[in-house]
């Protein structure tokens, strides 16, 4: 959809380094590698030296990011064979971190939504986590009817995976659960859903 001025649609800044932080930590999914990669040539490669990289293909199984990312040399490199473990040490890190660390986040929308989330969980404000989108531009959209979460929508409207209504995938999005928001499209008159299309690729 992307509709103008919805204020609450992401706006992602990039990685940028702050080559002032004590520590660096980084949650990346797939194509999100290439965001420190590219920084490792534009700022030098002095920050990887108290560099944290938390990696998961997902989606780049086939590029040997995680080859790339160990060539640069950053002082702990942890490849997660899925998001979901990957969250979880992200989460365990986060508790750990101390004053003078910055929090680096890169990937897909969904991916980057739920680990600034986690971030905010530890009282991070959201503003000061530096994320690059990287990747497909499929969403994590939430049912307002149900508030079953879908992972990957590609297209609008799509089949709730949870209730089965037909979404209409919004602008609308909640950085409280890292998510779009999805309504029912036909809910006046059920079955004349359009067909879907693919808006997100």
């Amino acid at each position: 959809m992307l509709v103008a001025g919805i204020k609450s649609r992401p706006v992602y800044g990039g990685l940028d380094v702050d080559q002032n932080a004590r520590r660096h930590l980084f949650a990346l999914e797939g194509e999100g590698a290439l965001a420190i990669i590219d920084q490792a040539a534009k700022a030098g490669r002095d920050f990887l030296k108290t560099s944290d990289i938390l990696y998961v293909a997902s989606g780049s199984k086939a590029e040997d990011h995680d080859k790339k990312l160990a060539a640069l040399g950053p002082d702990s490199l942890w490849v997660a064979p899925t998001i979901p473990v990957l969250l979880n040490r992200f989460n365990v890190m986060l508790g750990q971190a101390r004053m003078g660390a910055r929090i680096y986040v890169s990937g897909t929308e969904g991916f980057i939504g739920q680990a600034i989330q986690l971030a905010m969980n530890h009282g991070v404000d959201h503003a000061s986590v530096h994320a690059e989108h990287r990747g497909s531009a499929a969403r994590r959209v939430q049912c307002v009817h149900c508030k079953g979460i879908t992972d990957n929508v590609k297209t609008s409207p799509f089949t709730c995976s949870h209730c089965g209504l037909s979404l209409l995938v919004r602008d609308h999005y909640s950085r409280r659960i890292g998510a779009f928001q999805g309504v029912c499209i036909d809910a006046e008159e059920p079955g004349t859903a359009p067909q879907p299309e693919e808006l997100f690729p």
